[in-house]
């Protein structure tokens, strides 16, 4: 299997900035990485901070232990910053893991180019 395949794989299922890092490009994985990273972070932190809001409802008797009520809770949609915060997240995250397992296969096939040579 071809650098390019391998390096777009790893991009594509483990994390963005693995294949530029199988690459040895480790300074635009290290961006992809951490871009991600980052995103993720926000996201991850956000649904956290809601669950927990549910869950001081719940233990506050505001909202009863019920399973329908708590499933309306969880899929009201944010409003406001967070929307907004979690939408600009959640783009960037798939735009990082885009340009990751595009770029790893253009690096790689270029590589590869260069080793047959």
């Amino acid at each position: 299997m071809n650098r390019s395949i391998k390096s777009a794989l790893l991009s594509a299922f483990i994390f963005p900035g693995a294949g530029h890092i199988f690459l040895k490009k480790y300074f635009i994985g290290a961006i992809l990485t951490g871009a991600a990273c980052g995103a993720l972070y926000v996201i991850v932190s956000k649904s956290l901070e809601r669950a927990m809001l549910i869950v001081d409802k719940i233990e506050n008797g505001e909202v009863q232990l019920d399973i329908a009520t708590i499933a309306e809770l969880v899929s009201k949609q944010p409003i406001g910053d967070d929307a907004q915060l979690l939408n600009i997240s959640a783009a960037a995250l798939v735009i990082c893991w885009v340009v990751g397992v595009v770029d790893t296969y253009r690096v790689g096939r270029l590589q590869d180019r260069k080793s047959l040579k």
